[in-house]
């Protein structure tokens, strides 16, 4: 995936020359997952360059960028680190498109890899993206994988909105073929990954595969058919697609590694209760991190979902 994301920048900054990328040690060291290795060398350092550690000022900077006709693209160079940035986000880069009536857009990307399992230590594995996805203004999506890497960095990076781009650290060394030459599919749209037909799990960014192993262990060992789809795109939600699977299985587990509170699985439940209350057989459930700070790596399997945690939530979909 990281290869992947390395190979839709450099296709990005090839299509337009006002792509600009910046974060801390993105050009000679090419970012500490490696996602920007190589670019600084072949664009140079006025179009990939180094900034110092101060997450406020590279936002801030990119705002200002963008207003003179750029298009920068930043790295957050982990989620626990975004929080210094978080009033030029919700404060500045949300609202001056709208404020400015149109006039200016903020075709501003950045670039967050966010979630665990990688035993990091403390602030390196956390997953902010409920934050952002309740401000209005800002576009917030995650790839799952390579494919979908590789060319919805490259859309979000086109778009004239702000994009809050989350990148699930753990699963920047999946592998797959990407074929260059494929059409995309919309950024602001889900997808259905594995059909089924006895409960839908929703999930996004690193959940996705852990849903997909959920789903091929409950067929093979007892005989279900869950269906899963990948949400891509958490602002704007693209419910259509969620409704439409959920009224064909009438069941739903929404699975993510964020704390429960308030978070994603919580606006989607409410929204399934108030579309589909008549339709469906069982509440939508939700498997998600625990209300609690991150814990230390040592234990971070006992706070991420896995796949016991899904399937004892779909038995307890299914008996209802």
């Amino acid at each position: 995936m990281a290869r992947a994301l390395n190979e839709g920048l450099r296709v990005a900054m090839e299509k337009d020359p006002t792509v600009l990328l910046m974060g801390e040690d993105i050009g000679r060291l090419g970012g500490v997952f490696r996602v920007t290795d190589g670019l600084q060398k072949d664009f140079g350092e006025a179009r990939v360059f180094d900034t110092p550690l101060a997450e406020s000022a590279i936002v801030g900077t990119a705002i200002g960028l963008a207003i003179r006709g750029y298009r920068p693209v930043c790295e957050i160079q982990f989620d626990g680190f975004i929080y210094p940035a978080y009033d030029q986000i919700v404060s500045q880069l949300a609202k001056i498109h709208a404020r400015s009536k149109g006039s200016v857009p903020m075709p501003v990307t950045i670039r967050v890899p966010f979630g665990g399992g990688i035993g990091a230590v403390e602030h390196h594995s956390e997953s902010p993206e409920a934050y952002f996805a309740h401000t209005a203004g800002l576009k917030v999506v995650t790839c799952s994988n390579p494919v979908d890497a590789h060319f919805m960095i490259q859309q979000a990076v086109a778009s004239d909105d702000p994009v809050l781009f989350f990148e699930p650290k753990r699963r920047y060394w999946e592998k797959a073929e990407v074929d260059v030459a494929m059409t995309p599919g919309p950024l602001w749209q889900a997808r259905v990954v594995r059909e089924g037909s006895d409960a839908t799990l929703l999930a996004y960014g690193p959940m996705v595969k852990t849903c997909l192993d959920a789903a091929a262990a409950a067929a093979e060992n007892d005989g279900r058919s869950l269906e899963v789809v990948d949400l891509r795109t958490l602002s704007p939600l693209d419910f259509a697609t969620v409704r439409e699977s959920v009224r064909r299985t009438r069941r739903c587990v929404i699975v993510h590694e964020a704390p429960s509170n308030v978070g994603l699985g919580a606006e989607i439940a409410a929204r399934l209760g108030e579309e589909l209350y008549y339709e469906m057989e069982a509440p939508a459930l939700r498997v998600t991190g625990f209300d609690t700070p991150y814990p230390p790596s040592r234990v971070e399997e006992d706070y991420l979902p896995d796949l016991d945690r899904i399937l004892h939530a779909v038995d307890r979909s299914l008996a209802f």
